[in-house]
């Protein structure tokens, strides 16, 4: 399963998209182009030299907005709601085109015609890699020796200490999920292509095989947890390489090579307007490039089908444009590789990147392997170990405008709709909370953390949907009773962490302080954690305070103070088992 960001507390999609500069008024022609988030904004910087440029007699505009590849993927392969997903895009320009060969096979599946062409150019590209803290890299042997899936597989389970470094800990894996990310999705086919030995033309039957399988499971049970984009672990180990305990966070991370440019310049966002605001790192990352081939982030330009002879015709000057040496100039200035695969002045050794890499490229698979792929993957991921807790004070009886609906029906709704992420492999409780709910306690236990059952998940539904709005918020002594609940039912093979939903402060004046409660949910690096993944619902959330709460855990906090946009939030927080 797998989260949006983790850097500003944001959610699946940020509601707040940066305003855009304009040159026509009303009457020019404006094209709307969706983009995946690592290059939103720089297609947004490059839109704003182009608008106001004449195509046809007409004054043109280009309007940038950003959304996950696996978010947009389901949106246009369903029925878009502009309510919830915002204006439909013109132009689709996610990460990868596996992304678009998804699509084709999910509307084929539905049938229902493709919204997309064939033919989609790239306009820069990335190939997906390890990313390793350069003295982990070097003991294995970085940058001379070949390394790739199999090593990985080796060290799993492992400690450093084989390596003369017993103070690292165990290998710890960072992986998105391949439902919702380019990169998880690149590194889960590129283990299968590295199980098979295979370098293209992938099968079903080699997806199923019995031997390939194991060889997936083992190296998903090294994953820390899962995630919807990188920018989770790198901030996470951005942070943790200010306290000086980054070699003990992880190990490694599958992401794009221009990522690690970026978490080398301070910037693990890779937004160019808050890069140079933060020290480089005391450990850099490098890049390794997986010896048995690796997949290459193509960013394509996809025109969606319906467009009308003006927007085509813009749709293809905008790409020109992006294809020009000047354009693709700005691409290289971040580590991107040119629109035909030219690697620029920044993919250097002394930047972490080896130009000559990577010597194989995978063919991506077919629409039914890929398919098949993602659904093999949902059976052997690492499993969760996760508890619920929900806030059941009296505001979320409040209303929310436009949907006729209270805030916690909205949580309630999102709640159950995020259940069948979860996995027959997982363990599931529930928790809901208010003030003094149990005695003096303010939380009350609804359902154990027990497995996915159908008897078990219908029990959640029900609790869920019967949850009622009454009293105060305590925050903290509920933060702190959950993370130790699962802290002392510890499963050492799952993904162990709570999901914390509340749309207030604490309002107990008995409970322990936020100064008392964040120490006592301190990680200890390198050592197995529950993480805490925070929920800030509603405009009166002190969001601030759950970024604390999660970065105290290595988690992540999510940002739904617009309660609209709580069903995709509490997705994209699931989407981390």
């Amino acid at each position: 399963m797998g989260l949006r960001v983790f850097f500003g507390g944001v959610g699946a999609d940020n509601p707040e998209e940066p305003s855009q500069k304009l040159a026509c008024g009303d009457g020019g022609a404006k094209l709307a182009v969706l983009a995946s988030s690592e290059k939103a904004e720089l297609l947004r910087k490059i839109a704003a030299t182009y608008n106001g440029r004449e195509v046809d007699g007409r004054c043109a505009d280009v309007v940038v907005t950003t959304k996950p590849s696996g978010a947009a993927l389901v949106a246009l392969a369903t029925q878009w709601d502009e309510r919830v997903d915002g204006p439909r895009p013109d132009v689709w320009s996610p990460a990868s085109s596996s992304w678009l060969t998804l699509l084709r096979q999910r509307t084929a599946a539905a049938d229902k015609p493709s919204p997309v062409a064939e033919e989609n150019p790239s306009v820069a590209r990335t190939p997906l890699v390890i990313a390793m803290p350069r003295p982990m890299a070097e003991a294995l042997g970085w940058p001379g020796k070949k390394l790739g899936w199999s090593d990985i597989l080796e060290l799993s389970g492992q400690g450093w200490a084989e390596y003369g470094h017993p103070e690292w800990g165990t290998f710890r894996l960072g992986k998105t999920n391949p439902n919702f990310s380019t990169s998880g999705l690149n590194a889960t086919v590129g283990a299968y292509f590295a199980a098979t030995g295979l370098s293209g033309d992938l099968t079903e039957k080699n997806v199923a095989d019995e031997k390939t399988r194991r060889f997936v499971q083992a190296m998903e049970r090294s994953i820390v947890h899962y995630g919807d984009t990188t920018l989770t672990f790198l901030s996470n180990l951005q942070r943790a390489d200010d306290a000086g305990v980054g070699l003990t966070y992880i190990s490694a991370v599958t992401v794009e090579e221009k990522s690690v440019w970026d978490y080398n310049q301070g910037n693990p966002t890779g937004d160019p307007k808050t890069l140079g605001k933060h020290a480089k790192p005391k450990v850099p990352l490098v890049a390794v490039y997986p010896k048995e081939g690796t997949l290459i982030s193509d960013n394509p330009f996809a025109l969606l089908k319906g467009a009308d002879p003006v927007k085509t015709r813009l749709a293809a000057d905008f790409l020109a444009y992006l294809q020009e040496p000047r354009q693709q100039a700005q691409f290289a200035e971040y580590a991107f590789r040119g629109h035909d695969g030219t690697p620029g002045k920044l993919i250097t050794e002394a930047n972490g990147l080896l130009p000559r890499q990577p010597e194989t490229t995978l063919k991506p698979p077919a629409p039914n392997v890929l398919d098949k792929v993602l659904l093999s993957w949902a059976e052997l991921r690492k499993p969760a170990n996760v508890l619920l807790v929900i806030d059941t004070s009296g505001s979320m009886g409040s209303p929310v405008p436009e949907t006729g609906k209270t805030k916690l029906e909205l949580a309630r709704q999102a709640t159950v709709n995020a259940l069948p992420q979860f996995g027959a492999a997982d363990r599931v409780g529930l928790w809901m909370f208010s003030l003094h709910r149990d005695g003096l306690k303010d939380h009350l236990p609804l359902t154990e953390v027990a497995p996915m059952t159908a008897e078990h998940r219908g029990e959640l539904k029900e609790r869920i949907e019967g949850l009622s709005p009454e009293g105060g918020t305590g925050l903290y002594d509920t933060a702190l009773a959950a993370h130790r609940t699962v802290l002392g039912n510890l499963d050492r093979g799952a993904i162990n962490a709570v999901v914390f939903l509340t749309d207030g402060q604490n309002e107990d004046p008995q409970s322990i302080s936020l100064e008392n409660l964040l120490p006592e949910l301190k990680a200890e690096q390198g050592a197995d954690t529950v993480r805490l993944f925070t929920i800030a619902y509603g405009e009166d959330a002190d969001l601030t305070v759950l970024k604390q709460i999660s970065e105290a855990t290595d988690a992540a906090a999510y940002d739904s103070r617009k309660p609209g946009s709580i069903d995709q939030v509490f997705t994209a927080v699931v989407s981390n088992f």
